[in-house]
């Protein structure tokens, strides 16, 4: 799969271990330590294909995860909890994640990159 997205439009991609679930973090467009450079583009990724995810992942990159975990509740989405009950996940090197269900039943999830302390740095 790596190998498809590189050679057919040019992608990076390093594949995460076993204690990621083997996720592939993919670049598509030029970044720094905050995640792309040019606002509205976006990065991405690929989880091992099992029947609780056949299909694509929205991750939404925000300045302040519990702010708009809250947001998202008070527009009616649910969080989904992770590790710990209504706290994000801390992926090491990667910033704060959750997942939240939308008021349509779609899963989507947001990411505070790491550095990230409120602000977006671009």
């Amino acid at each position: 799969m790596i190998e498809f997205y590189k050679n057919t439009f040019g992608w990076e991609a390093n594949q995460m271990g076993p204690e990621m679930g083997n996720y592939v973090v993919v670049m598509t467009t030029e970044s720094d330590k905050t995640g792309p450079l040019q606002k509205g583009i976006i990065n991405g990724g690929f989880f091992d294909k099992t029947e609780d995810n056949q299909y694509p992942s929205v991750v939404i990159a925000v300045d302040d995860i519990r702010e708009y975990m809250k947001k998202v509740e008070d527009a009616g989405g649910k969080i989904i909890d992770m590790e710990k009950p209504g706290e994000p996940m801390d992926i090491p090197g990667v910033g704060l994640y959750i997942a939240f269900i939308d008021t349509e039943g779609n899963r989507v999830s947001m990411l505070q990159p790491k550095g990230n302390d409120g602000k977006m740095e671009r």
